[in-house]
C-alpha cells in the first residue's frame, strides 16, 4: 500500500474533524488543521505536482527547515507515486546541488531565501531541476525562472485525487546519509519499509489511546529519525506540531505542551546538566531536598521498571518529591512529556535513570538511515539502562566478525541509489546488513553498542579505545559542549574540547575574570585548570589508559557549515583531525 494512502485515508474516515497537524502562524499563534483539511491540502498539492508534469517514480526534493509545508509536500509527492528526496536545510548550495543532480530531482520545495537562491542557481544550469516551489511568501522569487509560491502553485488544483497504487517493495524516498565519512549516498527506502516498521512499533509498545498524543517535530524532518517518528505519529492518528526554528525549543515546549518528542542525546545531556548545576547553586537545604527527591524517584522508577507494587509510604514520598522538585522540571518541558524516543548516539545510564526518576521515559533506541531508523529500543518496562534495548518485531540481529552488529528485517533498505558496489559492500553473502557498529548482547538479550568499528582506536601501547563512550561521559558535564578524542597510534589519549560558552561566561562573571575574546580566554590558566579539575573528576572510574591526559580548549564550536559536524550534530572525526592537525601535534 502507498504510505500516503495508509496515513490519510484511515484517519480521514475515522476522525475527519480531529486535528492532524499544528504550526505557528505569522502572528505567533499556533494553528491546527483537521484531518479533512490536511488531506485536502495534501491532495491539492499532489494534483498540482501532477499538473506540473511529475510522474510516478520521478524525484521530488525538499530543501527546507521543518514546517507544515514540509510534511504536506512529502505526502503529496508519495501520493502521486513520486519519490521524496529530503535535503538538510543546513546543507550549503554545493551539497544541495550534488543531491539534486545525483537523484535527478525534477521539482524542489525551498524553505527560505538562501535555499531558494541556491535552487535558482542549480535550475539555471539546466540539469534535471525544472520547477522551484517556495513555501513562504516572505521569500523573494524570480517567477520567470519557473518559480512559484506553494499557495499559488496549488490554488487552482483539484482536491480530488486517485492515490497512486504502490507495492511493498516500491521506492518511497531517497535519504542521503549526512555521512561522518565520504560522499553522501542515497538510501533507498520503500513504502513497505515504513509501514512494516510502524506496525512493529505499535505491536512492541501496545500504546493506550495513541490518538490522544501530541508530538513536537523538533529534529530535522530531513533525517530518518524525525521523519519516521512524525509519520508514525500521523499513521497512528496522533497530532504533530512542527517547530521551524529549533532555537525556540524551550519556549515552544511550554506553549505546545507535547506528550511525545524524539530527540538526540545532546538534548537530554543539556537538560540533565542544567538541572544538576541549578541544584548545586542552591542552599544546603535545597540541595538536600533535591537529592532526597531524586533518590525517592529512583526507587519508584526501579519498582515501576520491574512491575513491582509501590508501597503506600513510598507513594506518599513520590507525591511530595513531585510537588517540591519534579513538577518544576517537567513544567519547563511543557508539563506533559512522558515518552521521548532517543537515538543517534549512546546516552549514559545516569541520564536515563535521572529522567525516569522524574517520571519521563526516554526510549533509547538504535538504528541507521539504512534500517528506516529503529532496530532495537527500550520497552516501556523491563528495559536495562546503559543498553540499546531489544529488537523490534520483524528485526533479527546477530553479532558478526569484529563484533559487528548485523541485521535483517522489515526496515532494511533496498540499497544505495545508483551505487551497486557500495550496496554489495554492506551486505554479507547470506543477506545480512553490516551496520559498521560494534556491539554485544547482555544476558537478558539487550543490545549494547560498544562503538563504531571505524572509530575504534588503538594506542601505540596496543590498547583499544572506544571514543564514543568516553566522549559521552565528558559531554554530560555542562561546561563541555563538544569533544573529539585522539588516540590512534598515540602513546596516550588527548582531546579537543569545545567549552559550553554560555556556562563558561557565567563562570567568568562569578569569578571576576575579565573577558576579551574566546581565543585568549580559553588559554588562561584559571580556565585551563577549571577544565583539568572537571575532566579529572569525570573520568575517575576509567582505566588509566582510557583517560584524557592532555587537551586543548577550542575558541569556537565545530560547525555544520564548515563540514566539521553533520546536521545531526555528529562530529566528522576525519575532517576535524585533518583541520586541527597542528594543534593535535602540539599535545604530543
Amino acid at each position: 500500500m502507498n504510505l500516503a494512502e495508509a496515513i490519510i485515508h484511515k484517519n480521514v474516515e475515522k476522525h475527519p474533524v480531529k486535528s492532524a497537524i499544528g504550526f505557528k502562524k505569522k502572528d505567533g499563534t499556533w494553528k491546527e488543521l483537521s484531518w479533512k483539511k490536511f488531506a485536502e491540502i495534501v491532495f491539492k498539492t499532489a494534483s498540482a505536482l501532477k499538473d506540473a508534469g511529475v510522474r510516478e517514480n520521478d524525484k521530488v526534493a525538499i530543501y527546507s527547515d521543518n514546517s507544515a509545508e514540509w510534511i504536506i509536500f512529502d505526502l503529496a509527492s508519495m501520493a502521486v507515486g513520486a519519490v521524496t528526496v529530503p535535503i538538510y536545510s543546513t546543507n550549503n548550495a554545493e551539497q544541495a546541488e550534488y543531491i539534486i543532480n545525483d537523484s535527478q530531482a525534477k521539482v524542489i520545495l525551498a524553505g527560505d531565501q538562501m535555499q531558494y537562491d541556491a535552487c535558482l542557481e542549480i535550475l539555471k544550469k539546466e540539469n534535471s531541476l525544472q520547477t522551484i516551489i517556495v513555501s513562504k511568501k516572505a521569500v523573494w522569487i524570480k517567477k520567470e525562472f519557473s518559480s512559484f509560491y506553494l499557495e499559488d502553485f496549488i490554488a487552482k488544483a483539484s482536491p480530488k485525487l486517485e492515490i497512486c497504487k504502490k507495492e511493498t517493495g516500491d521506492t518511497a524516498t531517497l535519504i542521503y546519509t549526512s555521512g561522518t565519512t565520504g560522499t553522501p549516498k542515497g538510501v533507498i527506502l520503500t513504502h513497505g519499509n515504513f509501514l512494516k516498521a510502524f506496525d512493529a512499533h505499535f505491536e512492541f509498545f501496545r500504546f493506550k489511546n495513541f490518538e490522544e498524543e501530541l508530538s513536537l517535530a523538533f529534529l530535522p524532518l530531513s533525517h530518518v529519525f524525525e521523519r519516521s517518528w512524525s509519520l508514525l505519529c500521523l499513521y497512528g492518528g496522533a497530532r504533530v506540531y512542527f517547530l521551524e526554528d529549533t532555537k525556540n525549543i524551550a519556549k515552544t515546549l511550554e506553549e505546545v505542551k507535547p506528550t511525545m518528542m524524539c530527540a538526540v542525546p545532546r538534548f537530554f545531556q543539556k537538560v540533565y546538566a542544567g538541572v544538576l548545576e541549578k541544584a548545586e547553586e542552591g542552599s544546603s537545604l535545597k540541595k538536600k531536598i533535591f537529592n532526597w527527591a531524586v533518590e525517592t524517584g529512583k526507587q519508584i522508577a526501579e519498582l515501576k521498571r520491574n512491575e513491582h507494587p509501590i508501597p503506600l509510604g513510598l507513594q506518599l514520598k513520590e507525591s511530595i518529591a513531585d510537588m517540591m522538585v519534579f513538577s518544576k522540571i517537567k513544567e519547563k518541558m511543557g508539563g506533559r512529556l512522558w515518552f521521548l524516543p532517543c537515538g543517534g548516539a549512546s546516552l549514559s545510564p545516569e541520564v536515563t535513570l535521572f529522567f525516569e526518576s522524574v517520571g519521563i521515559h526516554i526510549t533509547v533506541g538504535y538504528g541507521l538511515t539504512e534500517t528506516t531508523a529503529t532496530l532495537t529500543l527500550f520497552p516501556l518496562i523491563h528495559f536495562e539502562h546503559g543498553t540499546s534495548g531489544k529488537p523490534l518485531p520483524g528485526v533479527e540481529v546477530r553479532i558478526g566478525e569484529n563484533d559487528e552488529i548485523q541485521v535483517k528485517g522489515n526496515g532494511i533498505m533496498k540499497g544505495y541509489y545508483n551505487k551497486p558496489e557500495e550496496t554489495r559492500a554492506v551486505f554479507t553473502e547470506d543477506g545480512w546488513f553490516k551496520t559498521g557498529d560494534a556491539g554485544k548482547f547482555d544476558e537478558k538479550g539487550n543490545l549494547v553498542i560498544t562503538d563504531r568499528i571505524k572509530d575504534l582506536m588503538k594506542t601505540s601501547n596496543g590498547k583499544y579505545i572506544a571514543p564514543q563512550q568516553i566522549e559521552n561521559l565528558l559531554t554530560n558535564n555542562n561546561y563541555i559542549q563538544q569533544i573529539v578524542l585522539i588516540a590512534e597510534g598515540r602513546q596516550f589519549v588527548s582531546a579537543l574540547i569545545v567549552p559550553n560558552f554560555e556556562f563558561l561566561k557565567e563562570y567568568l562573571n562569578k569569578n571576576n575574570i575579565p573577558f576579551t575574546n574566546w581565543e585568549e580566554t580559553v588559554k588562561k590558566d584559571q580556565i585551563v585548570n577549571l577544565y583539568k579539575e572537571k575532566i579529572k573528576e569525570l573520568q575517575e572510574h576509567l582505566s588509566d589508559f582510557e583517560k584524557v591526559k592532555k587537551f586543548t580548549l577550542m575558541p569556537s564550536e565545530f560547525e555544520i557549515g564548515t563540514g566539521e559536524i553533520t546536521p545531526t550534530l555528529k562530529v566528522k572525526r576525519n575532517v576535524v583531525l585533518k583541520k586541527y592537525a597542528d594543534i593535535i601535534e602540539k599535545m604530543y
